[in-house]
């Protein structure tokens, strides 16, 4: 991947990391926040530059570099503030891609109709708390679109273990999608046979979850 630039409006704990991983990896970003304490108390510190004033304030986001940024990040604790500097990215600056945090998992909805990309840290809580609690034997779930297809980490079941993906999907109802063995992820073709320490990762249907559950616990 070739160097970003990113804006990141707000520099608590999750702006912070974020321009640490950036920055990990290569790319150069800004940082903007209203407190300018928090600017300077953080020790273990970024490289890029840092800027005190609202995410909204044009005159700020320009000196944060934003009409050449390839990204801007939205994650101050103010849904307002998130998402009127995410349009302003967006509409003004033409800011290839834009993701707004969102507490209010309603507001987050209407946020994405609009065509903005957001995450709703509550609605992803919940979701988690919910697979884990209804599906225990899933280390972890990831909702697509509108929550009716989900991806679940799970243990190879024992009725699919020395069978084919074809003899063991349900196409209409779920797919394996991708497979860990021996610490290697990979994506399976046509011919992979399941094996028993198979960690599979599953993309099942609402409708196909009932069926998926029976062959998990009569495992």
């Amino acid at each position: 991947m070739s160097q970003l630039h990113v804006v990141i409006g707000g520099y608590g704990r999750v702006g912070h990391f974020l321009a640490h991983i950036l920055e990990k990896e290569g790319h150069t970003v800004a940082v903007i926040d209203r407190n300018e304490s928090v600017l300077e108390e953080i020790e273990d510190d970024i490289r890029g530059q840092k800027f005190t004033g609202e995410v909204f304030d044009r005159e700020v986001l320009e000196l944060a570099g934003i009409a050449h940024a390839h990204a801007y990040a939205a994650v101050t604790s103010g849904d307002n503030s998130n998402v009127v500097s995410a349009r302003i990215a967006r509409d003004r600056y033409n800011v290839p891609t834009v993701v707004a945090r969102i507490y209010d998992p309603t507001r987050a909805v209407i946020y994405r109709e609009l065509g903005i990309r957001t995450i709703s840290s509550v609605d992803w809580t919940c979701e988690q708390f919910l697979g884990l609690i209804t599906h225990p034997e899933a280390q972890s779930e990831y909702r697509f679109g509108d929550g009716s297809v989900r991806m679940m980490e799970i243990d190879a079941p024992a009725q699919f273990v020395g069978r084919r993906l074809v003899e063991v999907e349900a196409p209409s109802d779920f797919r394996i999608a991708a497979v860990v063995r021996d610490g290697k992820a990979f994506l399976p073709g046509p011919g992979y046979v399941v094996e028993l320490a198979d960690r599979l990762f599953v993309n099942v249907s609402d409708a196909g979850q009932h069926r998926l559950d029976e062959l998990i616990c009569t495992a």
